[in-house]
């Protein structure tokens, strides 16, 4: 067994598991590049309306951005406005991460999913569906990414807050904090 501690392994299986979920959202804007070319040639080529398609490009959008959010977050590829972040230690750094997940991601991601949960809920009770002629059977599906968004921030919010404290702790080597 390794002698990596518990906490960290979990860390990095929570890193691991956002990079792949991260990288499949991300290959779908192939589906959004091509299922938007499909739907501009069949309307103003031919006159033909693919309203399911162009749902199906809706609901990949969402999932790219919502889906990918905690990939972003783990790369340190968001908007940061870093003055003075950018010249501090990595224990400094580790410091304003653990900070900043706890007073702003985590009670956002928790406000987000309490105050979806019951628009999520409702929708599907009713296995909602389009209401458009030729759309698609489950937008249910789509308004769970609202939740995929929360869950996904949350676990990788906690994995931030795990290398950081061992970070701090003096228990992991500089490299692994994130550098803006």
């Amino acid at each position: 067994m390794s002698d990596t501690p518990l906490a960290l392994r979990f860390a990095h299986l929570l890193d691991a598991l956002t990079a792949r979920f991260g990288q499949a959202c991300a290959w779908l804007t192939v589906f959004l590049v091509l299922g938007t070319s499909v739907v501009v040639v069949l309307r103003y080529g031919f006159g033909i309306g693919a309203t399911g398609l162009q749902e199906a490009v809706l609901y990949g959008h969402a999932l790219v951005f919502m889906g990918a959010a905690a990939w972003t977050l783990q790369r340190n590829a968001h908007v940061r406005v870093d003055i003075f972040y950018q010249n501090f230690s990595g224990r400094r750094q580790a410091m304003v991460e653990i900070f900043g997940t706890l007073l702003f991601l985590l009670p956002v991601c928790l406000f987000l999913g309490w105050s979806s949960w019951d628009y999520v809920g409702n929708s599907w009770a009713t296995l909602e569906e389009s209401s458009e002629t030729g759309g698609l059977k489950f937008v249910y599906l789509q308004k769970s990414i609202i939740l995929v968004l929360v869950v996904g921030l949350v676990l990788q919010g906690a994995s931030e807050i795990i290398k950081a404290a061992y970070l701090i702790a003096g228990r992991l080597p500089e490299p692994e904090v994130k550098r803006g």
